[in-house]
């Protein structure tokens, strides 16, 4: 890697805790959380890196990023923040995922016809000097000042220090995608690989059937690792929406047993008998199949008769599914399968993401101090 960086990349990129609520009292920066790929950027003379969550580099992904970059990052410079691409409708993870294609052409097809953005959130090093021990505020003010005149796809997250503000952005930025708050102690240093920060993200619950399960790496036949859950459509078709994966282990001894009836004779009659076999095989993507995402991990799930209904809490969804593995709260002994349907679930109002991506340092009033 070039000496030209004043940081030597990778470095982990610090973390966030999650947390229900927004935190009391003052003394916090607030800021949208960006639904998309974590990347820092180093630039140093003519060269950029550009480094993922996991410390591989996202460059050959991202051409377009690359010479924005070049152009809009001072020499000297290292910069936290997150890749998205942004649509009409709001943030398009999916689109995001289609980048990670081993086809350097269809890689550039895709930056033509669904070009990516870059928007910072923090600045960990500027014209050579490291600033992982500067207080945060201070980094957010060198920040601005670094970006000032940065143009389109390189963008400055929004800002405030007002709680009131954060709280309404956690409902206001939702139908744009984002999915939630972050939260900076304002004299934090840059701590990389430690939760230093808070995220609070959108929760909400939801009644589905517990349509099937995959069982745990460390206890085949012995005990559960996930549930497959479903909601219906307005067809009556039960379509495959996650996972709730957050068991202790003497829970997932206890659901093993307690879904044992409900093994018999599952497969029957089960609506996504199509893509199982009786013995457990996968056979197709859905829900069950391997995937470009799964990377060669065991997919195989077993199939439970349609009776038995979990509330789960989950933050927001991804199309017609959940965004992350929705966490389980109780079986509903009082609900029918058939109620599980996706009309239960709150309707966000979109919001004009142009009005998050035009709230720079340069004076917009999302950007408060």
């Amino acid at each position: 890697m070039s000496t030209r960086f004043t940081i030597a990349p990778p470095i982990e990129p610090m973390l966030a805790k999650l947390a229900e609520e927004l935190p009391a009292g003052g003394g916090f920066l607030y800021e949208p959380k960006w639904d998309g790929f974590r990347a820092i950027v180093f630039r140093g003379g003519s060269e950029v890196f550009i480094q993922s969550r996991d410390l591989r580099p996202l460059d050959r992904y991202f051409p377009e990023l690359h010479e924005a970059c070049l152009a809009n990052v001072p020499d000297g410079c290292v910069v936290d923040g997150e890749i998205v691409i942004a649509t009409p409708c709001g943030l398009d993870f999916d689109a995001l995922q289609l980048r990670l294609h081993p086809a350097a052409s269809r890689v550039a097809k895709l930056a033509k016809e669904t070009p990516a953005a870059f928007v910072a959130f923090d600045l960990i090093a500027l014209g050579g000097r490291d600033l992982r021990s500067a207080p945060q505020h201070e980094r957010r003010v060198l920040l601005e000042q670094a970006l000032a005149v940065a143009g389109p796809p390189i963008h400055v997250t929004p800002m405030t220090r007002d709680p009131a503000v954060a709280s309404e952005w956690l409902v206001r930025f939702e139908g744009a995608g984002l999915d939630g708050v972050i939260v900076k102690p304002e004299h934090g240093r840059y701590e990389p690989g430690k939760r230093a920060m808070i995220k609070v993200k959108h929760a909400r619950t939801a009644d589905c059937v517990a349509a099937g399960f995959r069982w745990h790496k460390a206890g085949k036949n012995e005990r559960v690792g996930s549930l497959l859950l479903g909601l219906y459509d307005d067809r009556g078709a039960l379509q495959h929406v996650g996972v709730t994966s957050a068991f202790t282990m003497p829970a997932r001894k206890q659901l093993a047993s307690e879904l044992a009836p409900l093994r018999e004779h599952a497969f029957e009659k089960h609506p996504w008998r199509e893509w199982a076999e009786p013995e457990g095989r996968a056979m197709a993507r859905m829900p069950g199949g391997q995937s470009r995402w799964s990377a060669g991990k065991d997919l195989s799930w077993e199939p439970l008769r349609i009776e038995r209904v979990c509330e789960v809490k989950y933050d927001r969804m991804q199309g017609r599914r959940f965004r992350h593995a929705a966490i389980f709260l109780r079986w509903r002994p009082d609900k029918k399968p058939g109620d599980c349907r996706y009309d239960q679930l709150a309707v966000t109002t979109p919001y004009e993401l142009a009005k998050v991506f035009g709230a720079t340092a340069r004076g917009s009033s999302l950007s408060t101090r």
